[in-house]
């Protein structure tokens, strides 16, 4: 990756830092327990909410780990190794961080 494109792949990742941790604070209501009061909800109700929850947890683990990546690779880009394997150390071909700026590997660690 060229001295160029750094600042944009800076950009991106913050910016993709910002809207997950930003979907991550409004869905967090999603994520409560779900209350089990028999007399305000019905069953297949409470079931429903049990269901959005589970799927909201889910959904918050993932946002979890991309925003670990993100971080980890705006990391790589403060200490210079942006654009490196982390396995190799071989550069990683620039058209692999155009699609994800936060990849950490080359094609051939990946596979």
């Amino acid at each position: 990756m060229s001295a160029d494109e750094m600042p944009e792949a800076r950009v991106r990742l913050e910016t993709e830092l910002a809207e997950l941790r930003a979907a991550s604070v409004a869905t967090s209501g999603d994520r409560q327990p779900v209350e089990l009061d028999q007399a305000s909800v019905g069953r297949l109700s409470r079931m429903d909410a049990m269901q959005v929850q589970a799927m909201a947890q889910a959904a918050d683990r993932q946002r979890q780990q991309r925003i670990r990546r993100v971080e980890a690779a705006l990391e790589r880009l403060a200490d210079g190794d942006y654009g490196w394997c982390v396995r190799c150390g071989e550069a990683i071909a620039s058209a692999r961080l155009e699609a994800d700026p936060a990849v950490p590997t080359c094609v051939g660690c990946a596979a």
